[in-house]
């Protein structure tokens, strides 16, 4: 299955970045017929509650992905529609405005966004999978407006065979290196890295960290390079919900514990 360059270095980030919050949340989905309505709720630092109210639904061909309104007054809206095998238009549509364009054939992805709110840039990516297990891809940006010309570029590769998966990828114009590695264990448990490499400094690890699947749910735990030790627990406690806890601290300063709780229903 053909993969968007964006999610070429996905199995490290899931275990690294995915999950750890310090935000208390509750999202709540419900279906009214053929219209799914969600409503997402959080608790700000001082206490007080903001909501916003989402539904997705399609008619005559036509997905609106999300429809949404959040308590600052703000609107979201996207939709997307396929009008050959293989294509897909999309909208979307919040502080700004972007025209998107994905395509699929084989082990090839690419897609292609524009700004049609500014008219300021117009960005590209492509992802090709090969047969010995690699990936191979890259994105760009092109400024419209200000200083025209390329603003952004950078290429990618990823290998998986086995228990081992391991992405390359260039960051800052070319200029810095991020290599994500995961190693599975076994069925249970995945060890992973995040790293970057620049003239500058020849190695920064960004994190360590593990998942396993416990008898009482997915744990995750990390270690980043300022030593903050986090944590969290995804369980599903009934059919269709589920809670995650999650717990971040500092090594060097135990009395900074910070906490977060989600729940989907």
């Amino acid at each position: 299955m053909p993969i968007k360059y964006g999610d070429i270095a996905k199995a490290p980030k899931d275990i690294l970045s995915e999950d750890y919050t310090d935000k208390v949340t509750l999202k709540a989905k419900k279906n009214a017929g053929p219209v799914a309505v969600t409503l997402e709720t959080a608790r700000g630092s001082g206490g007080a509650l903001s909501s916003k109210v989402g539904t997705k639904f399609a008619y005559a061909g036509l997905s609106f992905d999300k429809v949404q309104l959040t308590a600052d007054g703000g609107q979201v809206l996207e939709t997307s529609l396929v009008p050959l095998e293989g294509v897909k238009l999309s909208f979307k549509g919040n502080k700004g405005a972007d025209l998107g364009i994905d395509y699929t054939k084989g082990n090839l992805y690419a897609t292609g966004v524009l700004d049609v709110k500014d008219m300021s840039k117009v960005s590209t990516s492509a992802c090709l999978g090969l047969a010995s297990g690699f990936t191979v891809g890259g994105d760009a940006t092109y400024a419209l407006s200000g200083k025209t010309g390329f603003s952004a570029y950078n290429v990618g590769a990823s290998y998986s065979q086995g228990k081992l998966f391991a992405s390359v990828t260039s960051a800052s114009q070319l200029s810095s290196v991020n290599i994500g590695c995961v190693y599975k264990v076994n069925a249970d448990l995945s060890l992973a890295s995040s790293t970057s490499h620049s003239s500058e400094k020849a190695c920064t690890v960004h994190a360590i960290g593990a998942a396993y699947k416990a008898p009482i749910g997915d744990v995750k735990a990390k270690i980043g390079a300022d030593g903050i030790l986090s944590a969290c627990l995804i369980k599903e406690v009934a059919p269709k919900v589920t809670v995650t806890a999650s717990g971040a601290v500092s090594t060097s300063d135990l009395s900074s514990f910070k906490y977060g709780l989600g729940i989907v229903i």
